[in-house]
């Protein structure tokens, strides 16, 4: 009867600690504000802030480089810092609201995308009276006298470590209905960033002394702008809301085991029609080329993940002094070709990379003595283009990396990464519990053992032998 009694008292115990932990999470809440609640508490919470890029940002330079009787011309210039995450089609977009009550009159190397009501003007019609602008860049083969430097390349943006002269937009832009001196003009305000959909968060424009200097083309003459702003934009993916949009799959030559990509990682199949696409399908050509052909929206492949992008690394080989990985990148997404793309790894054996085969490859130290981040990206003209889903919808590299002694090993999944980010996204990793671990019989230790007791066993049963032997022959004797 007592210990039945201990075990009922155990018991009810065991239930009033389970309800006070259930009850903490809300008592928390309760007491505190409710934004900073949400902040703590919100499942789809994103740090602003990149570790693998602390400086990254995108800084846009607003340079009045003329008066006009009315206003003034400027040079806007939008440099991508980041050091891999970049803008890719249908590019950035721009906006601002003015302080006064300007307009455009004229611009080159990017349009306003709306003119707006300027019925207010009779005979020189400007280009834009919206008090809310939004300015996108041109197209490739825009007129020539449309162009500027640094423009038309229909908003894209490479990432600063794989093409910095590309990282770079400009136009030009006359202004007017503003002041006309340094002291009258005023900076726009609230700017937006847009690269294409939402993530950026601008500062406030903060005025630049001594302003932007401009060096000819001969190098033989400098001029100066009569004003100089500039605003920093950062990405968060917390501002994004955006779902992740790659996953990562592991295996090795040591196992059998394939541990694919986390189950919904990146949503799940739901019954609704054109969630997926299943890749044999008889009408996949009428639901690629259907409506929503040009939207962003990914149509992706019906997978378990349903992520547009996989990253898969495969430990292929081992050497007396080096190990070979072998990395597949899979579009899994009908609508988007990814080009300029670029894969960041985390492995402390980069430290140690000999070679890297058919991809681009730069360390990028983020943390100064410890190198181990790497951001491969593709061979121009070669597989700088990560085709749409289908037969061509991947691109291979092979890495080799030599064997650090003190610390290299193929236990306990060591030899896998530790994050992969693709174009700039973090990528859905496996549970550690699930890496392909070396088999028992594979281990240093008890191959060691197993060696002895071989060795053991053979004297043992050599020993039995010869001295078997020798009774037989004394025994005739």
């Amino acid at each position: 009867m007592a210990r039945l009694l201990l075990g009922a008292a155990a018991i009810t115990l065991l239930a009033g600690v389970s309800s006070l932990l259930l009850l903490v999470p809300f008592a928390v809440r309760t007491l505190l504000p409710t934004n900073v609640a949400f902040f703590l508490f919100s499942p789809g919470n994103k740090e602003a802030y990149d570790p693998l890029d602390p400086n990254g940002n995108i800084t846009i330079k607003w340079d009045i480089t003329q008066w006009t009787p009315d206003g003034y011309v400027a040079v806007v210039t939008i440099y991508n810092f980041q050091k891999y995450r970049h803008i890719q089609a249908p590019g950035w977009s721009l906006g601002w609201a003015w302080a006064k009550k300007e307009i455009i009159w004229s611009m080159v190397g990017g349009q306003a995308t709306e003119q707006g009501d300027c019925s207010a003007f009779k005979a020189n019609i400007p280009h834009c009276c919206k008090r809310d602008p939004r300015v996108v860049d041109l197209v490739p083969g825009a007129p020539y006298n449309m162009q500027f430097g640094n423009c038309c390349k229909g908003g894209v943006l490479t990432s600063w470590v794989q093409d910095p002269v590309n990282a770079v937009a400009s136009f030009q832009i006359t202004v007017g209905h503003s002041g006309t001196s340094n002291k009258t003009v005023k900076a726009p305000k609230n700017f937006t960033l847009k690269a294409p959909g939402p993530g950026y968060s601008c500062g406030l424009a903060q005025e630049v002394k001594p302003p932007t200097r401009f060096i000819s083309l001969d190098g033989r003459r400098t001029t100066q702008a009569h004003v100089t702003w500039n605003v920093t934009c950062t990405y968060s993916q917390f501002v994004a809301q955006r779902a992740p949009t790659c996953c990562v799959s592991l295996s090795s030559f040591y196992n059998e085991t394939i541990v694919n990509c986390p189950k919904c990682a990146c949503g799940c199949q739901n019954k609704k029609p054109g969630s997926c696409v299943e890749g044999n399908s008889p009408y996949l050509a009428s639901v690629v080329n259907g409506p929503g052909k040009g939207s962003l929206t990914p149509l992706v492949q019906c997978t378990p993940h349903m992520c547009p992008i996989r990253v898969h690394w495969h430990v292929k080989l081992n050497y007396r002094d080096y190990w070979r990985v072998k990395v597949t990148i899979t579009n899994w997404n009908y609508r988007m070709n990814y080009s300029q793309w670029n894969l960041v790894v985390q492995h402390p054996n980069f430290e140690n990379v000999s070679t890297v085969f058919s991809f681009n490859y730069k360390s990028l130290n983020p943390y100064g003595v410890i190198n181990d981040t790497a951001m491969m990206w593709g061979v121009k003209y070669y597989n700088d283009l990560l085709m749409v889903a289908g037969p061509d919808g991947n691109v291979q590299s092979e890495l080799l990396f030599r064997k650090d002694r003190s610390t290299f090993t193929f236990d306990k999944g060591w030899a896998f990464p530790r994050r992969i980010y693709f174009n700039g996204e973090s990528c859905v990793m496996p549970s550690p519990d699930l890496y392909p671990w070396l088999p028992p019989s594979s281990t240093p230790r008890f191959r060691t053992v197993f060696l002895l007791m071989s060795f053991l066993v053979c004297g043992t049963l050599a020993f039995l032998h010869n001295h078997l032997v020798l009774d037989k022959n004394c025994g005739k004797c």
